[in-house]
């Protein structure tokens, strides 16, 4: 079996450390691309170093491109990649441009599509990747869904009358959790700094690109920072750069961005995480911890429901009472056993091998 991976953002680099792992456990040939989506060595290569990653064999640096021109751009690559490697499977991991231009070339070519992290739906197609979830769902041939919340929205969806494979294997995120937790690694810079701190994110275009809830978002961090909250910002140099332009200023603790290991340390070591990243949420819910997003809706409605999340409206981001960072006793494994990877590859190997043996007994 061959099978060729396409990643290019963050997360995407923490699932496929864990999956590879199972790959060549399997002795399964893995052909990585890299679509430089994420360029900043703090954003990739540390990943890479840290995780024990296969490099890539292909590196497209493909980055700073509005969306149409980014995924374009990709889907070209890709195409001439993959008549050179001719795979028996494309595999995609989660929602960025990278996998939606993935998949489109995968299945223009009539390679069969592995959408890893596939059914969430945050119902809000004002958002990039609620869109190229959707299509790359649609198109894909196995959709391993992490939850039982994305399995149901597949079925609302009418998947069952598509040619595909819809399966719940749990989240590839809990097993790495799980495998590096022991790893984690304090970050240099927190020596000297006193905690409890609070951990925050912020990334997303509609925070970022948006003036008013930007200037919001760093007001609610400054109004924290003066309340005796030491809010800790690893910024994501899209980020940086816009405050920079802005002239906002940050009175709280804003450093660059840090690998998983020193990400793990952090998670499991903080009071508390605001963040408005999809993946940061349910990582803040393994290390146990409150999560406050700045966003009106998740994909993981049901840490929301059970009060481990709580959305907030960035236009109307405004000092928390302490009551909001109390952490809720109740605790659902939503995610799995830890072993999301090796059912991915059990399912993938057993099909392989019975059209192997289809095969053989026609000829």
């Amino acid at each position: 079996m061959k099978i060729v991976t396409i990643i290019g953002a963050r997360p995407q680099f923490i699932k496929a450390s864990v999956l590879s792992i199972e790959l060549i456990k399997n002795n399964i040939q893995e052909v990585i691309i890299h679509t430089g989506q994420h360029f900043d060595p703090n954003m990739s290569d540390i990943f890479f170093n840290q995780m024990d990653i296969p490099r890539p064999q292909y590196i497209l640096d493909i980055n700073g491109l509005n969306h149409g021109a980014m995924t374009g751009r990709m889907l070209e690559q890709i195409e001439t990649i993959l008549l050179n490697e001719s795979p028996d499977f494309v595999l995609v991991y989660g929602d960025t441009n990278s996998t939606l231009a993935g998949s489109l070339a995968a299945k223009k070519l009539h390679i069969k599509v592995i959408h890893v992290e596939a059914g969430l739906r945050s119902f809000n197609m004002n958002m990039p990747e609620e869109i190229n979830r959707i299509l790359t769902d649609r198109i894909s041939n196995y959709l391993f869904c992490p939850t039982d919340a994305a399995i149901d929205n597949l079925h609302k969806e009418g998947f069952a009358r598509f040619d595909c494979k819809v399966e719940s294997v749990g989240d590839v995120m809990y097993d790495c959790f799980l495998h590096f937790k022991s790893k984690q690694q304090k970050p240099e810079f927190l020596e000297n700094t006193a905690n409890p701190f609070i951990l925050a994110t912020i990334h997303r275009a509609e925070n970022t690109d948006d003036i008013n809830n930007l200037t919001n978002i760093v007001k609610f961090f400054n109004d924290l920072h003066r309340d005796g909250y030491n809010v800790i910002l690893p910024i994501h140099p899209r980020t940086r750069n816009i405050i920079a332009n802005t002239g906002l200023k940050l009175d709280f603790m804003v450093v660059e961005p840090v690998g998983y290991l020193e990400m793990l340390w952090l998670l499991n070591n903080c009071a508390a995480v605001i963040t408005d990243s999809g993946g940061m949420q349910k990582e803040a819910y393994f290390a146990k911890k409150k999560c406050l997003t700045l966003r009106t809706e998740t994909e993981w409605v049901e840490l929301v429901n059970i009060g481990w999340n709580t959305l907030i409206n960035p236009q109307q981001a405004i000092k928390i009472v302490d009551k909001n960072f109390i952490t809720p006793k109740k605790y659902i494994n939503f995610y799995g056993n830890g072993d999301a990877c090796s059912k991915i590859v059990a399912i993938l190997l057993l099909d392989f091998n019975n059209k192997k043996k289809v095969i053989t007994c026609v000829e």
